[in-house]
């Protein structure tokens, strides 16, 4: 059978955020993409609250002011409503200034967006592209073979010198090619939500932020939506789902009766509308042995997936794009070695990855306390509490995204040690999962993620004799929630 065959610098599959950023980031920089999406867009896809971390990434790839002008619901934080203890507010702006913000989107209205974005930035995008092999040489993947929908009886044949991943819970390289993904047992959770009318939130709750609230069995969310909707869910673990469900004769009834146990979420959907049935998905949480390899990146949710708690799914889809994106563009420019970008892209999505598992871990314990989990998230982000302005300020830095795009910029942090919230000494934080990161990325190689003048990394000079090789951190947050001039892209304590 004759296929048509041409050739790519890069080829990236799939065209969620993970493959949408990665195309128009590698397109900024002028390298050759092609991105197969096999859906037509748009698609329903759940995942509405995106971290801080996200704007910044899309100011990068041309696509935040396009978000801007649809008229998403502008987000600033989020506020909990956890275990026994009084209302915790994540308020971005009150720490890191009204430069450091996101959206609660209707995903399938953003992930067409970016899509389209993609294509304005110059790569080529085919919807309607399945992916049936990827071909290997050598341990090194060099080909896809796909099919077209608008063309099923013309195979077609791509070959590129680097692939990207980004074909989510599907896996065309990690789950169909390497089989190398590790459920989660901790994670083994259900997730069951729906769509009501209505705007009312908690108290204090930032500007179009999430509320997330406990209960004994799981936790709730809602997220405010455009159109003077709320995205409303709970998450419980599959063995209670498990003996619920069958009590119940569909998804909608339970869903209703799990909202009449909270006497908060109850309260906040009172007189309003469910406009949409309930939907249920579970199964995934899970992480791959390796995010990249010779000639491949794997990115966003072709990775790893954790949980719904804190929001971090968009997050990572985000950053690992940008990594990924930073790190081929450094190869193509012969910056780095393909060894160095992979052990860089490997260490920072990982370390970044294996922290929010540890927060989420912590977290599903509810009877911690906060004073717990903002010590965790000192530790994890080598902040001394002495230094932090809001007790809760690391905490906010992790789960907005902002530690991540730090460490890229300048370095990993060390972990800060001293005693716990109780003053007793505590086990290292990531002694709290099974996964530990991989920590491949050597820092005394002083690579650091830069955007400007060109997205890519770079060696950092070595620091003057009894000098501090990584800048402090930036005064104030419009310092440093730029835009894609190659400003730093993180925001402050």
């Amino acid at each position: 059978m004759n296929r048509k065959t041409d050739h790519v610098k890069v080829l990236v599959i799939g065209g969620g955020p993970a493959g949408s950023l990665t195309a128009a980031l590698l397109a900024r920089a002028g390298i050759d993409v092609l991105l197969l999406e096999k859906e037509v867009f748009p698609r329903y896809h759940i995942g509405e609250a995106l971290a801080s971390s996200c704007r910044s990434i899309l100011e990068l790839a041309g696509a935040a002011r396009k978000v801007d002008e649809f008229g998403f619901v502008s987000k600033h934080g989020g506020l909990f409503r956890w275990g026994a203890e009084k209302d915790w507010s994540a308020d971005w702006t009150e720490l890191f200034g009204d430069e450091v913000r996101s959206w609660s989107v209707d995903r399938s209205e953003f992930d067409h967006l970016l899509l389209k974005n993609a294509a304005e930035q110059g790569a080529r995008v085919v919807e309607g592209a399945a992916v049936k092999q990827v071909v290997f040489e050598d341990g090194r993947p060099v080909a896809a073979e796909w099919v077209c929908q608008a063309d099923p009886a013309e195979p077609r044949r791509t070959t590129f010198d680097f692939v990207v991943d980004a074909s989510g819970r599907a896996g065309v390289l990690t789950a169909r090619h390497f089989r190398n993904r590790t459920k989660h047992e901790v994670f083994r959770n259900v997730a069951i939500w729906s769509y009501w009318d209505g705007e009312e939130l908690l108290p204090d709750t930032p500007q179009g932020g999430s509320n997330i609230i406990s209960s004994p069995d799981g936790w709730y969310w809602v997220i405010p939506l455009r159109g003077g909707r709320r995205s409303v869910g709970f998450v419980m673990h599959e063995s209670a789902f498990r003996e619920r469900r069958p009590c119940y004769d569909s998804p909608d009834d339970l869903l209703a009766a799990l909202v009449d146990e909270s006497d908060t979420v109850r309260s906040l959907l009172r007189g309003d509308t469910r406009l949409a049935k309930a939907r249920v998905e579970q199964d995934y949480s899970y992480v791959s042995a390796s995010f990249c390899g010779p000639g491949y990146f794997a990115a966003g949710d072709a990775a790893c997936f954790l949980d719904p708690l804190l929001s971090s799914g968009v997050h990572l889809a985000s950053y690992s794009a940008l990594l990924a994106a930073a790190s081929i563009t450094a190869v193509v420019d012969g910056e780095v070695t393909e060894q160095e970008a992979a052990a860089f892209y490997e260490s920072l999505y990982r370390n970044a990855y294996t922290r929010m598992l540890a927060m989420v871990s912590r977290m599903y314990d509810q009877y911690q306390g906060q004073a717990n989990y903002f010590w965790l998230a000192q530790r994890l982000t080598g902040t001394p509490a002495a230094e932090a302005v809001r007790p809760n300020a690391a905490f906010v830095e992790i789960v907005a995204g902002i530690s991540d795009l730090f460490d890229a910029e300048h370095g990993k942090r060390a972990e800060h040690g001293g005693a716990g919230p109780d003053d007793t000494a505590e086990e290292a934080p990531l002694d709290l999962v099974e996964i530990m990161p991989k920590d491949l990325y050597d820092d005394d190689s002083r690579l650091r993620l830069v955007t400007s003048p060109r997205l890519g990394l770079r060696r950092e000079e070595p620091a003057a004799a009894g000098g501090a090789a990584r800048p402090p951190r930036p005064a104030t947050a419009a310092e440093s929630a730029r835009d894609t001039q190659g400003a730093d892209l993180t925001a402050t304590r």
